[in-house]
């Protein structure tokens, strides 16, 4: 394809501003979790594949972990099976842990590794069950029905949360040429499988390796302000207060409480990044402006 002389210079800009990056992630982790509609748009999935391809062959060492729920729930209504949520998570009997498993540990995730693949990677899938990697608690949901003067703790099911992870599997993917994609399942002592959100998984995963960061592919601009602005640097302190005054709240609340988790637990920096965006993860980790929110313990400005 060829450039006119503006384009050329513009591509030029880009690459040169990307240097500084380079430099200093190279021999990094970078946890992605990969979900919205930068999985289930063809052109954004061809994107984000290359962009994961790009950080390995230069030396940073990304670890993808992706979620499936639109997935599970078609195969759901295929295999008439019916879904019931409750607070927003989904009621995961035997039944429903089957078809988790099939669709996330199978479909999805070997979906994802073709297309490292095809983009010229080397990828393997794995779930957190292989040399059970993620060990899993049960997670108990708090519901309070109508008429019920206190919450109640809800079972429901094969749904857990991170107990721990082994990290000296992960590590082996650092010396090697693999990129690990990771569907969010995890496995308790008697060897139960439970479903994980895959933002917590990705949390914990890079809290576990030490990652340099953590990037939540979502489908929407960044957290934002009051008025709708796109706030895009923000110190775990200043996120506390946006929390605490209700600007952030509702279906956000989980994403940025992981996020959150992560940089006090020592990961340099979360962020919350528009999926939608095409490369969006290149643009966050390389270039001045990125296409999201960083969250980091200094403060905007040091």
């Amino acid at each position: 394809m060829a450039f006119s002389r503006e384009s050329a210079l513009d591509v030029a800009k880009v690459l040169s501003e990307s240097l500084p990056y380079i430099q200093r992630f190279a021999g990094k982790t970078l946890v992605i979790k990969y979900g919205g509609n930068a999985m289930t748009d063809e052109t954004l999935q061809a994107g984000f594949a290359r962009d994961i391809v790009l950080m390995k062959a230069i030396g940073i060492n990304p670890i993808v972990v992706h979620g499936g729920g639109p997935q599970i729930g078609d195969m759901l209504t295929k295999l008439n099976i019916e879904s019931k949520f409750i607070n927003g998570m989904r009621v995961t009997d035997t039944a429903t842990m089957d078809v988790v498993e099939m669709v996330l540990g199978g479909q999805v995730n070997k979906e994802i590794v073709n297309l490292i693949c095809e983009a010229g990677g080397k990828a393997i899938g794995i779930t957190g069950k292989d040399s059970r990697f993620i060990k899993a608690k049960k997670l108990f949901v708090k519901h309070q029905a109508e008429g019920m003067s206190t919450p109640e703790q809800v079972d429901i099911g094969h749904v857990g949360e991170v107990a721990s992870v082994d990290t000296s599997f992960l590590k082996f993917f650092e010396n090697s040429d693999l990129i690990p994609v990771i569907a969010p399942i995890g496995v308790d002592d008697e060897g139960n499988s439970y479903n994980i959100n895959a933002d917590l998984v990705a949390g914990k995963v890079a809290e576990a390796v030490g990652a340099e960061k953590l990037m939540l592919l979502t489908n929407i601009s960044g957290v934002q302000d009051k008025q709708g602005k796109v706030l895009t640097g923000l110190s775990t302190a200043q996120v506390d207060a946006l929390i605490a005054d209700g600007t952030i709240y509702g279906g956000m609340l989980p994403k940025i409480s992981c996020a959150l988790s992560a940089v006090n637990a020592g990961v340099t920096s979360a962020h919350i990044i528009d999926g939608r965006v095409p490369h969006a993860t290149l643009l966050e980790i390389f270039t001045d402006t990125g296409v999201g929110t960083l969250i980091s313990n200094t403060k905007v400005g040091e």
